[in-house]
């Protein structure tokens, strides 16, 4: 038996099939894992991401302790509520975990993966030595997802006036606290929708509202293939401790200014950037019959080789999609292998779907 959120019974209760992922006992899905994909690309679904890790950073010295800590630069955060997407990098340059980090009135908020809560904690608290500050990892709380175009107007009509009113308000990536819940406009869906976070006790009956609204309760499956089609990265799959951010398409969270800025990974990346060869993080879609799947092999003629990290049938597209990583000199065409045949493939920015809309 694995770990459990607070909302486990609830999920047996709705039908869900239960796998293990990362150590907790999830639902994988209620039923149709493609229809709760396309629940959510054209009205809303909610998901339960309570196994991920909510770590609360307090202290006078905060800030200069992210700032060594993370590749971004939480000095980005201005004001209040405003959220950053960053890499938390080892000395090589590798990616020991991606994450959220919020400001918030009394410091900053950090929401990093379920699987690697235990290394993160660790890596978290060993590099706090020498720094003026409090890691509150936050075991009281469980964590919702309501994901979709309907999701903010369907979830407002079921909260307080004031958390409504915060609803109606938020920026995209953006949250606020209201009482001890603590609501942002992010995900990991491609689509618009809050993560709630809030008192684990209270997380049962909310749940219970949301699906009684008809907003439909959505599994691990529906979750990997919509983030597969918004071309968003899985920790463990597209990038992990011997990937850098330049190869998993996060160079765009390295904040390279100020050059006396020195967070972890910064030498061993600028001389990753000053070689300029590192492979790059592609997507791929199969224009025939077949489905793209994880390690499969990928030749580029007169380049040379490289390997899907993530793929998958893509329900939005109807066609089978993947990210991969290739050599840096990598046109629009490749070949997949696929159960000893070879397979053409169109070679496209990782970014196949968003807000239900093709982008390919």
């Amino acid at each position: 038996m694995g770990q459990r959120t607070p909302l486990y019974e609830l999920h047996v209760a709705l039908g869900a099939k239960i796998v293990d992922f990362g150590g907790w006992d999830m639902p994988l899905h209620y039923g149709s894992q493609v229809e709760e994909h396309h629940q959510v690309r054209r009205d809303c679904g909610v998901f339960d991401v309570s196994h991920m890790t909510v770590v609360d950073v307090s202290g006078p010295e905060a800030k200069e302790y992210l700032q060594h800590l993370l590749a971004n630069d939480v000095e980005r955060l201005q004001t209040p509520g405003k959220a950053l997407y960053s890499g938390m990098l080892n000395e090589q340059g590798g990616v020991v975990d991606d994450l959220i980090v919020y400001l918030g009135v009394f410091g900053y908020r950090l929401v990093v993966n379920a699987a690697t809560r235990d290394k993160d904690m660790a890596w978290l608290q060993a590099r706090a030595e020498g720094f003026e500050v409090t890691l509150h990892e936050r075991s009281d709380l469980a964590m919702l997802a309501v994901q979709g175009p309907s999701a903010r107007d369907k979830t407002a009509a079921l909260v307080s006036p004031s958390r409504a009113t915060l609803i109606h308000e938020l920026k995209p990536f953006q949250g606020k606290a209201d009482g001890d819940w603590f609501i942002a406009r992010t995900g990991y869906t491609g689509e618009d929708g809050l993560e709630i976070m809030l008192p684990a006790d209270e997380a049962p009956g909310f749940l219970n509202e949301l699906v009684g609204a008809g907003i439909a309760p959505a599994g691990l499956g529906a979750r990997d293939t919509l983030r597969l089609e918004a071309g968003m990265n899985l920790y463990g799959q597209d990038m992990d401790e011997s990937v850098s951010p330049l190869s998993a398409n996060m160079g765009w969270t390295i904040a390279w200014e100020p050059q006396s800025r020195d967070f972890y990974g910064r030498r061993a990346l600028e001389a990753l950037r000053a070689a300029g060869n590192q492979p790059k993080l592609v997507g791929l879609v199969l224009e025939e019959r077949g489905v793209l799947r994880a390690h499969q092999v990928v030749r580029v003629a007169g380049i040379g080789d490289g390997e899907i990290t993530s793929g998958s049938f893509s329900p939005t597209l109807g066609k089978s999609i993947a990210l991969a990583r290739l050599p840096a000199a990598t046109g629009d065409r490749a070949e997949v292998e696929i159960r000893g045949k070879w397979y053409p493939v169109r070679v496209v920015q990782p970014n196949f779907v968003r807000h239900g809309k093709a982008l390919i």
